[in-house]
């Protein structure tokens, strides 16, 4: 088998582990925030301020966690043109 063949293969199989584990890893957060939100709004005793906080820093981890699976989707695509444009080059060359 070529190398890039397997090395191509590789690079799907990595994507999709990592696809699976982003998904989970995000259910995981997203039930966390829903039970500190839960607990907040019960929770007399924290200020007005600390709860506006913790939206906040809820909306910004959320918007990085898009940002990160955004930036490693772009560079998985990078990858595998890359790979897809070698083969072609190959192709080429093993046809002349």
């Amino acid at each position: 088998m070529d190398t890039k063949q397997i090395t191509k293969q590789l690079m799907e199989f990595n994507k999709t582990a990592f696809d699976n584990t982003f998904h989970a890893m995000t259910i995981i957060q997203d039930q966390t925030e829903n039970i500190i939100f839960r607990f907040l709004e019960k929770a007399q005793w924290v200020p007005a301020d600390g709860k506006n906080l913790m939206n906040e820093w809820g909306k910004a981890y959320k918007k990085n966690r898009e940002y990160f699976k955004a930036y490693t989707d772009e560079n998985y695509k990078k990858i595998t043109d890359y790979l897809i444009e070698t083969e072609k080059e190959s192709a080429q060359k093993a046809g002349k």
